[in-house]
């Protein structure tokens, strides 16, 4: 074992203890990771109260699902898919429940909690990779750990177990379908 520590070095020991079953090394491993998994979910989701809830449902799959951790990649990229993942699907519920919430025949006043999406920064980015995952879902996963959270090529190579070239195509490809999407309406 090397003298040095780092944090990544310390993350996949604990991920290992607590793939084996260790609940210390479970409960130390979460904390590491939370302040991470937060702002992922902070950079996706506007609203405080919605990001929180979303970092909470990551480390609940962190916790439940670690034994899919394969070790293809490191544990930070893996966390970082989860986390990504978990502020998607908290958008999706978001958005349903928005949707529901607006009918202009039960609305007194808008609610925050729905509200939240529609008027946040991040709408444009959500919607075009909700398209993209509706038509080409293979390619949404590349993309987000690209061009939102700025992996290298090689290391989501690692994480979605694709050839490297399969990666770059796969995130050309998404940029060819999402951009047109992020332009400005006139």
């Amino acid at each position: 074992m090397s003298d040095s520590n780092s944090p990544t070095d310390d993350l996949g020991t604990l991920a290992d203890r607590a793939q084996g079953g260790d609940k210390h090394a479970m409960d130390d491993l979460l904390r590491l990771v939370y302040p991470r998994v937060l702002r992922i979910c902070r950079s996706v989701l506007p609203y405080s109260a919605d990001a929180e809830d979303a970092a909470q449902e990551a480390l609940l799959n962190i916790a439940t699902k670690i034994n899919t951790y394969s070790g293809r990649s490191s544990f930070s990229t893996w966390v970082h898919s989860v986390a990504a993942n978990s502020a998607r699907s908290t958008y999706r519920k978001l958005k349903r429940s928005a949707q529901a919430a607006h009918n202009p025949d039960t609305m007194d006043k808008p609610d925050p909690r729905t509200t939240s999406v529609i008027a946040g920064t991040r709408l444009d980015l959500l919607e075009a990779l909700e398209t993209l995952e509706r038509d080409r879902p293979q390619m949404v996963t590349p993309l987000v750990l690209r061009d939102v959270y700025g992996l290298s090529y090689e290391e989501i190579a690692r994480e979605v177990g694709a050839p490297l070239g399969t990666v770059k195509s796969r995130i050309h490809d998404a940029r060819e379908v999402v951009r047109p999407l992020l332009r400005p309406k006139d």
